[in-house]
């Protein structure tokens, strides 16, 4: 007699299969670029932190410090830091906000937005040579297949953060609370 269960249980081998095989793909793909990003940033004086931070406010500033630390996954203080940093380095500028006296909005300075476009074009160099090797119909949909895996993951720390989801929360707790 054939269970009703050896094709649900091959699904989920099938599952946990690319689960695992994602994980240690995109685990080798970060790692790779975390280096080498912290290689060509110490070159121009900034942190990987610091230059996420000086790319989300040039790409969308200027910004909140609440709004930037979300961008970044930091916590308020530590994102305050990262500012800070910046702001010595004349990359960025707080500005007053006219709705709430007590806040500041943070927005790229010109230094900062000729460094990023500096460091946006070394990246963009070899980013052209790794995918010159590629089919173009893998080239186009390679960035949207990226996008909905980020955009998931995010939803989940997100959904998690928030109380949302109780299954997962105190496996994930840490990660919520180092924000």
């Amino acid at each position: 007699m054939v269970s009703d269960r050896q094709p649900r249980d091959r699904a989920q081998s099938s599952l946990e299969r690319d689960a695992l095989a994602l994980y240690h793909a995109l685990n080798g793909l970060i790692r790779i670029y975390q280096f080498r990003d912290r290689d060509r940033l110490c070159c121009h004086g900034i942190s990987i932190a610091q230059c996420y931070g000086l790319e989300a406010l040039v790409q969308d500033g200027p910004l909140m410090l609440n709004e930037l630390a979300s961008y970044l996954y930091l916590d308020k203080s530590t994102t305050s830091r990262v500012v800070d940093a910046l702001e010595r380095k004349g990359y960025v500028r707080r500005l007053a906000n006219r709705k709430d006296a007590r806040a500041l909005r943070l927005q790229a300075t010109a230094a900062g937005r000729r460094l990023h476009g500096q460091i946006m074009g070394e990246i963009l160099v070899e980013e052209r040579k790794l995918l010159s090797d590629l089919p173009a119909e893998v080239r186009r949909v390679l960035p949207r297949v990226i996008r909905k895996l980020a955009t998931a993951a995010a939803s989940r720390v997100q959904r998690t953060c928030t109380g949302q989801s109780e299954s997962e929360g105190k496996r994930e707790d840490a990660l919520c609370t180092s924000r």
